[in-house]
């Protein structure tokens, strides 16, 4: 179980995988006391499963466990290529030649002996984070090199943009250059109030750049504290269209709902859309009754999940 927030972007996220209960609680206070945040199971195929769900920065492996050893975890691991870029670094009382060529034969990075020595176990960890770190960064940015990407720090700083994603933000945002460093002001205030509450990846803003509208998706927050995103623009009309078709509205209604899912008021509604506020609300009412919902919030909700599907 973990024992603090995983989606925490600054905190190296650690998993352990150990069979010894005493050895858990050990290296548990150890590693958060040094500023990690850890996750643990209690045997290869716990690792596994929990692999499913959340992506560490590096794995403790044990060598010797029951059900499934940690030289036969590792391999598994490593035949899955979205987590070939993980570190694993084995711990075991074997000194082996032998056990020490098989760990790193399947996978491995780096051996730690028990009894561990703490200084030497952060120091080993920290080394290969750094490595880590910068291996995957490049992996990233390579792996988004045809699409539009980007990663920012937690300031909301741009740490790189891809090509695709400079362009599309020029089109968006006239007068912004990538060249000028930084982002078009609402893209980096949109991004700036997602990262305030940290995240799951999956999670996603949109921006509207005149009749279209920029659509951040969060792919990964990194040990290294990138945050990274793919981009991409829908036109109004395409998003009026997807309201109407699932919930049954008019192309009006859909007009008014596609507004309120952008955090507009019934007076700032009115004005863009150059109708009554009386009439907004009369919408409202309709939008309301279509999609068997009572409130504002609601309706908000599930317009955001249609668009961002």
């Amino acid at each position: 179980m973990p024992h603090s927030d995983p989606a925490d972007p600054v905190r190296p996220v650690i998993l352990v995988v150990d069979d010894t209960p005493e050895a858990l609680r050990f290296l548990t206070t150890t590693l958060e006391s040094a500023g990690m945040t850890v996750l643990i199971a209690i045997d290869g195929l716990a690792a596994l499963d929990s692999l499913k769900t959340v992506v560490p920065d590096l794995i403790l492996m044990d060598a010797v466990m029951p059900r499934l050893d940690g030289f036969e975890t590792t391999r598994r691991i490593k035949d899955q290529p979205g987590l070939r870029h993980l570190p694993i670094i084995f711990m075991t009382g074997l000194t082996e030649t032998e056990h020490v060529v098989r760990g790193l034969s399947v996978g491995g990075v780096d051996f730690v002996s028990k009894p561990i020595v703490v200084d030497e176990l952060l120091a080993r960890i920290r080394v290969h984070l750094a490595t880590a770190r910068v291996a995957h960064g490049s992996q990233l940015a390579l792996d988004t090199s045809g699409r539009p990407a980007l990663a920012v720090d937690r300031a909301g700083t741009p740490q790189w943009l891809t090509p695709a994603a400079s362009l599309m933000l020029e089109r968006l945002f006239p007068g912004w250059s990538s060249a000028a460093g930084g982002l078009p002001d609402p893209v980096r205030a949109a991004l700036r109030d997602l990262q305030a509450a940290p995240p799951a990846p999956g999670a996603r803003i949109a921006v509207a750049a005149g009749e279209r509208t920029l659509e951040a998706t969060l792919l990964r927050c990194t040990a290294a504290g990138q945050w990274v995103f793919r981009l991409a623009e829908r036109h109004e009309g395409e998003e009026r269209a997807m309201l109407a078709a699932q919930h049954g509205l008019t192309a009006r209604e859909a007009e008014v709902l596609l507004w309120i899912s952008r955090g507009k008021q019934n007076r700032e509604i009115s004005d863009i859309l150059q109708i009554s506020p009386r009439t907004v609300n009369k919408h409202l009412e309709q939008i309301f009754e279509k999609m068997g919902v009572e409130n504002r919030a609601s309706a908000t909700a599930i317009a955001v999940t249609t668009l961002t599907r």
